[in-house]
């Protein structure tokens, strides 16, 4: 079997990109126009009604949420460091999977290099979300599967239950990964450890660490089957396996790198011994393509993939180097020579790769950060007929792309509620309800709301049904929502008393209403079981 060869770390080379990548994200989020994203402000909310063993999503990102908020306080600076800091180990960790792989300078650079530009690695660590946490813990674990590969130490078999249970506080879809992990152990030499205990305390340590986010569940009653089917129902209905694999042949250049590090880590002698680490992502690839994953739910594996093709590219028709036969990886066995004009290729596709690398990113750029202003962003867009990335979950194009469009507005809704909260008599101020139709309006209404005197909300979506109604019976209630069908069915008196118009925002919260309802046909604590 083909050992690979442990390259040296260039580390003067990673702390450089390490630096760049941190030092990049700090600066857009304090110099970007535009302001909080949806979901971040659900995340917010979750960590200020955090009971972690009731929790109907994986408690993690609401455990982040109150830890970023009560050590560096509430701006975008401070709250998006998590997700810059994440995407900047995310980083090493590539790095170091490549060094692992026998990867060079040039290896380990253009690995470095994917998370610098790549619009995949850009964006999720530009945001508060799961997303880029789960793309860490998985990439640790692959780090250890790798580590596996090479030696079988039972202390990597601890970190990979180690990671994997981190990653269940963090995301449900770890499981995936677990599952295809233990397909890849199953099909693969790596199966004779079932015989030992170390991967039964592997899996017993991430039960154990991940217990939190399966209490909640069966406390709650299953929550998540639920959310998968109007999840499958909604935005996965759109998800087709070509539009799988085109978007992500859309996060650049590198994802041709990755294909190239699937198939040598598949069939190169050079990583025999690595088949696990490659099993374990095809695998997971594969079910989340036929089960019409979002795109981005395979982000995780490509830090590793990335790292694979790297390592054949930099040794592909290199004189001394076996890139694909492992010749050069058997002990330090020498190569046969290489004729000169292969050797040319190699370096063509070397560097032609950087080089084209590089230029996309630089049309990419204002499309995966928001450095620009919402006007300009859309007129950039325009300009470089790049229209598909403003394609939302249901195949339907907004004004700027979706995670960016899910910025705005949210500051002017809530100075909008402000307002009608203060046309109150001061006895209806006493016993009215502020509430919203959606996550993103009630979040914003939470995080905005306490600077203008505005009491907590009340939603019925999603994790904010769980908060409960409060212990108001809604007599007087404020609500933003869309028209008043639904409004009408609760209370008897309800008319519209202010129009919210956000030009840059999603369809859905480009042009809302603030509804004045009063007499109630029942109390809020009666109906909230039926809302749900």
């Amino acid at each position: 079997m083909a050992v690979t060869m442990r390259a040296p770390l260039f580390g003067r080379q990673l702390a450089v990109f390490a630096a760049v990548k941190l030092l990049l994200h700090v600066t857009v989020n304090a110099v970007t126009r535009f302001g909080f994203q949806r979901d971040e402000f659900l995340y917010f909310a979750m960590g200020e009604h955090l009971r972690l063993w009731r929790m109907d999503f994986p408690p993690g990102i609401a455990m982040a949420a109150n830890a970023v908020r009560f050590l560096l306080g509430d701006s975008m600076t401070a709250i998006r460091m998590v997700p810059a800091v994440a995407g900047t180990l995310l980083l090493v960790l590539g790095v170091l999977i490549a060094r692992e792989l026998g990867g060079g300078r040039f290896a380990q650079g253009l690995t470095a290099m994917a998370f610098v530009l790549s619009p995949m690695f850009l964006r999720t660590a530009s945001l508060f979300q799961p997303v880029v946490l789960d793309q860490l813990v998985w990439t640790a674990a692959l780090y250890c599967l790798v580590r596996i590969g090479r030696s079988s130490e039972p202390r990597w078999w601890l970190l990979l239950g180690v990671s994997l249970g981190v990653g269940l506080l963090v995301k449900f879809s770890v499981l995936l990964f677990g599952f295809a992990v233990l397909l890849a152990i199953l099909a693969t030499p790596h199966r004779a450890a079932l015989r030992t205990r170390w991967p039964w305390l592997a899996a017993a340590i991430a039960f154990t660490i991940g217990s939190p986010s399966i209490v909640g569940q069966v406390a709650l009653h299953w929550p998540v089957i639920g959310q998968m089917q109007t999840l499958r129902a909604g935005q996965l209905a759109y998800v087709t396996y070509w539009s799988f694999v085109e978007e992500q042949l859309n996060w650049g250049k590198h994802t041709g790198v990755a294909v190239l590090g699937a198939l040598a880590l598949l069939t190169s002698r050079r990583f025999a011994s690595q088949r696990l680490a490659g099993w374990a992502c095809v695998i997971v690839e594969a079910i989340l393509m036929f089960a019409h994953g979002k795109p981005y739910y395979a982000g995780p594996v490509l830090p590793t993939l990335i790292a694979a093709g790297a390592v054949v590219l930099e040794s592909l028709w290199r004189p001394g180097a076996g890139a694909w036969d492992g010749a050069a990886a058997e002990q330090g066995a020498p190569a046969g020579p290489i004729a000169r004009p292969k050797v040319i290729v190699g370096r063509v596709l070397r560097w032609g790769t950087v080089v084209v690398a590089v230029i996309e990113s630089a049309f990419t750029f204002p499309i995966a950060l928001p450095i620009l202003s919402p006007a300009r962003t859309a007129q950039y867009i325009a300009a470089v007929g790049a229209e598909d990335s403003r394609r939302n979950n249901q195949g339907e194009l907004e004004v700027l792309p979706q995670d960016f469009a899910d910025m705005m507005g949210w500051e002017e809704q809530v100075a909008a509620m402000d307002r009608a909260y203060d046309a109150l008599t001061e006895q209806q101020r006493a016993e009215v309800v502020i509430g919203a139709s959606n996550y993103g309006r009630a979040g914003a209404i939470d995080f905005f709301g306490p600077r203008h005197g505005l009491p907590k909300a009340i939603s019925s979506a999603g994790s904010y049904w769980f908060f409960g109604p409060g212990a108001k019976p809604g007599n007087v209630a404020l609500i933003i929502e869309d028209d008043d069908t639904h409004l009408k069915q609760l209370w008897e008196d309800v008319r519209a008393v202010a129009h919210i118009h956000s030009e840059w925002s999603v369809a859905e919260e480009r042009d809302t209403n603030i509804y004045l309802c009063q007499r109630p046909k029942h109390t809020l604590q009666d109906v909230w079981p039926t809302l749900n």
